[in-house]
């Protein structure tokens, strides 16, 4: 395998398949720093069963899905609740959003086709594909994964909805002296990349570094030198919101992907300046 990330320190910030990444970060010459931005994720059994509650006994006009793994959760949950088949006629009933390309894998596994889907993952695609629908005072269920999105919800009262949400998962924030080291390392140019796979990890960074009042000096570094990688769009419109622009996004939307694409990078960087050598 050819050693396009030599030497290049890659900090890893999301705390699942790190030790995959690592490997392949390794594979490709580079220097793999797990600095886990997000702590741990874990299912909210109670803020499935009463999302699952009212989402059934009062049927929204609107059914907005965003994450593959949230309605999956969602429909294990309504199993176990012996409440599938209610939930499946409820969904079947509304007219369908998703978000991004695994949510509509979802809603395929139940043969269910959305109306609005975005045009490029993110939150600002799929309002824009909303936009030509009546909403004023219509109905809203609005699954999330395990963060706010005080951006859509805003966007859809402002419509006129009645916003519900259910919330699968919740992010628990890392450590403290995580996030600590990893913003020095970034400010002291101490890493020459950041993988983030999750937009609760730019976020997590970024309310720590404005709590420190570094913030804008975060935003700098990405802009010179440190490289701001993601693994999808829907990450990289996280980081965009937050003032990053991700210069490294693969194709396929997978950790793996990330980590050869970044060495695609590198080399590209590498080609370029033996070039203006010559």
């Amino acid at each position: 395998m050819a050693q396009h990330l030599a030497g290049i320190r890659v900090a890893l910030t999301g705390p699942r398949k790190s030790k995959e990444m690592s490997l392949l970060v390794e594979k490709l010459g580079g220097i793999p720093l797990v600095r886990p931005a997000q702590g741990t994720v874990f299912l909210d059994d109670r803020n499935i069963r009463d999302g699952l509650v009212s989402w059934i006994s009062d049927p929204p006009d609107w059914t907005v899905l965003t994450t593959g793994m949230g309605l999956d959760a969602i429909f294990d949950m309504a199993e176990d609740m012996e409440i599938a088949d209610q939930l499946l006629d409820v969904l079947s009933a509304s007219l369908i959003a998703a978000r991004g390309y695994k949510t509509v894998n979802a809603l395929r596994k139940r043969k269910l086709t959305p109306l609005v889907r975005d045009d490029d993952g993110s939150t600002d695609g799929l309002i824009r594909e909303f936009a030509p629908h009546e909403l004023a005072g219509q109905k809203v269920m609005l699954q999330l994964h395990g963060e706010t999105a005080p951006k859509l919800v805003g966007w859809l009262e402002e419509q006129g909805a009645q916003v519900r949400q259910v919330l699968p998962y919740r992010h628990v924030p890392p450590e403290e002296g995580e996030l600590e080291q990893l913003l020095n390392e970034i400010l002291l140019h101490e890493v020459d990349a950041v993988a983030f796979t999750s937009g609760p990890q730019v976020r997590f960074l970024v309310e720590y570094a404005a709590s420190k009042g570094k913030l804008e000096a975060m935003q700098e570094a990405f802009r010179q030198g440190v490289v701001p990688a993601s693994v999808g769009r829907v990450t990289a419109n996280a980081m965009r919101e937050e003032g990053i622009e991700a210069l490294v996004v693969p194709e396929d939307e997978k950790m793996g992907a990330l980590i050869v694409e970044l060495g695609r990078y590198y080399a590209a960087q590498s080609a370029d300046k033996a070039h203006l050598l010559q």
